[in-house]
């Protein structure tokens, strides 16, 4: 038996994004609320309100807004995949297909830097991927609670990547 579908949310994404966050895909509680990062133990919101001055219990309209307002757009790399759970280790491998990355960054040039919200979204994006675009990319810690850094350490990791 297999494990059960998982569908991408859209990206949040404004008119002139300069920055774009990758996860690998979204958790079960993401994808209950249509919401990324709703695990409340994530430290995505906790992190991204720390840099952008906003408060990470804000409603998540007025967060998203926010990014927006600072060039940040967020998206996963995943459009499909098998998952039981919300571990991005229980991802069936040839499940994967990933969003349409050619067409997003026709869409929004103005994104200059990538940044991967762990170590799935960079391996896969890398296997599964294949645009033509000048961008650097850089990896950062993941925001899941499943990565046990702290989260002042994660906060000084992507502060010093994107400060």
């Amino acid at each position: 038996m297999s494990a059960p579908e998982v569908v991408g949310l859209p990206p949040i994404v404004g008119g002139q994004p300069s920055v774009l966050i990758l996860g690998n895909a979204p958790s079960v509680l993401a994808l209950a609320a249509q919401q990324y990062y709703a695990n409340p133990r994530n430290a995505f919101w906790r992190i991204a309100g720390e840099l952008y001055g906003f408060s990470p219990t804000a409603p998540y309209a007025e967060r998203t807004t926010a990014l927006i307002r600072q060039g940040v757009a967020v998206w996963d790399v995943l459009r499909f995949c098998r998952r039981a759970g919300s571990l991005d280790s229980a991802v069936e491998r040839d499940s994967m297909v990933a969003n349409d990355f050619d067409e997003f960054f026709r869409e929004h040039p103005s994104i200059t830097r990538v940044f991967f919200a762990g170590g799935a979204a960079e391996a896969n994006y890398r296997r599964l991927v294949r645009v033509d675009v000048d961008v650097a990319y850089t990896r950062l810690p993941s925001t899941s609670p499943a990565h046990t850094m702290p989260v002042p350490v994660k906060l000084a990791a992507w502060r010093a990547a994107l400060g």
